[in-house]
Formats: C-alpha cells, structure tokens, sequence
C-alpha cells in the first residue's frame, strides 16, 4: 500500500477515497449530529442550521460533508508539496498520512468549524511558502489575511493564526513595513463589511460574534485509544525530522523555509486550541496537515522498506479497532 502511494499515478486517487472510507467506516454506519460550541463562529451555527432538517431525518449528511473536507484536503496538501516539491518526487503519501491521521480520534471523524477551517488553512500555509522571492508579495499577503479573516467566523480562536503570518514574513521576507500593513488590512477587511452588515441593518451586537477571549488548558477523555492516537502522531513525526535532517543539505532554501514553516505551522496549531478551551478533542485537528506532512516523509524516505510498512500497517489496524469499539461503545 504503501509503494503504491510513492507514486504519483492518477489511480491512486481512486483507491484513496476507497482507503478513507474504510478507515471512518464507523461514522457512516453510526453517524453523530454536530453541536456547535462558544467557541465556533457565526458561519458555522448558520451552517448548522441551514443543515438542521437535513440532518434530522439523514444524520449521515454530516459524516458525507466531513468526509468529503477531509478527502479534498487530502488530495490538495498532496498536490501542493509535490508542486513546492518539498519531497524529491511527486507521491501520494502526504495524502495517505492526512487520512491516517484524521483517523485516530473519532472527533476528528465529525463536520466540525475546525474541519472546514483545515480547508482554508492548507490554501494560506501554500500561499506562505511562496512569499520567498516572490514580486507579487503584497497580493499574496492581502488575500491569505482575508482568509485568516474569514477562518475566524468558523472557529474564532484561528484568528491566532495570525502568529503564523508574522512567521512567515520573518522566514520569507526582508523586512518591510508596507508587507505587514497590507497583510493586517486584509485580515481586517472581512471585519470591517462585517461591522458594516450589523450597523446597516440594525443588529448591532458584537457579542453574537465576537466571543470573549480566554487561555486556559484543554481538558479531554485519556483514554487509551487517546493515549494511542498521540503516540501515532508523535512517534512518525519524530521520525520524520531523522529523514528531514539527513536530506536537508540537498534541499533547496526556499524549500527548507518552507519545511521550517510547516513546524511553526504545528506549532501555532497545538496553541490555538487552549484559547476558549472546551472539553473536547475536536479542535485540536488543526494539527493534522502539518502532522501529516510531516508523517509523509517517515514512509517516503526509509530505504528499507520494513519500518513504513509496520508501521503503515500498524496505525490502520488501530483505526480499524477504534472503529469496531466506537460502533460497540
């Protein structure tokens, strides 16, 4: 399975979405309807809503629109390392690791404003890494601050993604004052017609969407399929960073950058879940796309082919028994 997905033949599109199927086959057989939290954004208790009586007679709705996110996010992240050719040849294996790793916790089975936040997160870190050298920088950053922007209105705390941006001109760029003002102005813009809606026709409340901001620390259920799921996120990804290191002197340095901002992409991930904090693992799948990048390089470059197989092999039979006790539980 694993060399199949080492190339980049159009095919394994086809058997990827046949793999993701049968790696969340639970959440199809025993669908859960989505609550929206204080954290979500106005868009996604509208979305909600609008699905409301869809949902009610079709619960499965839901688990399709999920599916269907974590499918296209799939395939797009492996397009764009490919494309940025952040791995010595063009493979599916960025998207392998995705479907793995949104498999590991059944809330990140579910539609949730983080998912589709995910969505949007992918297009802005690609639109990052070609920051370096590029003329048309300020362009580029005014639309991934619209989007930022927008991301917010799905799950508020992403507007700490923010922190992300200013990583990136660091990396990206020489400093340049005119760059961050355009880049603070577009994240403003989707905030500014929003003000403007809610001042023209009267509903002028700005606690309907713009919750209050607090740090405190993410309480979830440690149970041992938690426990099990952290450690089949961390252990590839500490591999990862041997095979990285080891390939880095052959790497060109805009590529480079662009694997040192998919760290703080991580990073800044694993962060934003503690503010409006919940009792819920659900936002903390903001940290699947760099995890998943990351994971790639653990099955691409191993020259035996031993470990990626295990351990490929490994993380489906845990899903697949995660899945027979969610259905059981």
């Amino acid at each position: 399975m694993v060399n199949s997905f080492k190339s980049h033949n159009p095919l394994n599109i086809i058997i990827l979405f046949v793999y993701g199927l049968l790696l969340k086959y639970s959440s199809f057989s025993d669908p859960s309807v989505p609550i929206a939290q204080s954290t979500d954004g106005f868009l996604y208790h509208t979305l909600l809503w609008y699905l409301k009586g869809v949902g009610a007679n079709a619960p499965v709705i839901y688990s399709i629109i999920a599916y269907i996110l974590v499918f296209t996010q799939a395939i797009t992240l492996s397009n764009l390392i490919s494309n940025q050719r952040l791995m010595t040849k063009p493979n599916y294996l960025p998207a392998m690791s995705y479907l793995l790793v949104t498999s590991f916790f059944p809330e990140w089975w579910q539609l949730s404003s983080t998912l589709i936040v995910n969505t949007l997160l992918v297009w802005v870190w690609e639109r990052m890494s070609v920051l370096y050298n590029n003329s048309k920088a300020k362009k580029i950053l005014f639309n991934i601050g619209i989007v930022l922007g927008v991301c917010s209105f799905f799950y508020f705390p992403s507007i700490a993604f923010v922190i992300l941006m200013i990583f990136a001109l660091l990396i990206m760029r020489p400093f340049n004052v005119t760059e961050w003002l355009v880049g603070l102005l577009g994240i403003t813009t989707p905030y500014y017609f929003l003000f403007a809606y809610y001042y023209l026709s009267d509903k002028w409340d700005i606690k309907t969407f713009l919750p209050g901001i607090s740090l405190s620390y993410p309480q979830f259920q440690q149970t041992i399929w938690a426990w099990g799921g952290l450690l089949f996120l961390i252990i590839p990804f500490l591999l990862s960073g041997y095979y990285i290191q080891n390939n880095i002197l052959r790497m060109l340095i805009q590529v480079r950058k662009s694997w040192s901002l998919l760290l703080l992409y991580l990073l800044t991930s694993l962060m934003v879940p503690f503010i409006n904090s919940t009792s819920t693992f659900t936002y903390w799948i903001l940290s699947a796309v760099p995890f998943a990048a990351f994971h790639a390089n653990t099955f691409f470059y191993p020259q035996k082919k031993l470990l990626p197989y295990v351990l490929h092999w490994a993380m489906v039979i845990f899903i697949l028994i995660l899945n027979y006790v969610v259905m059981h539980s």
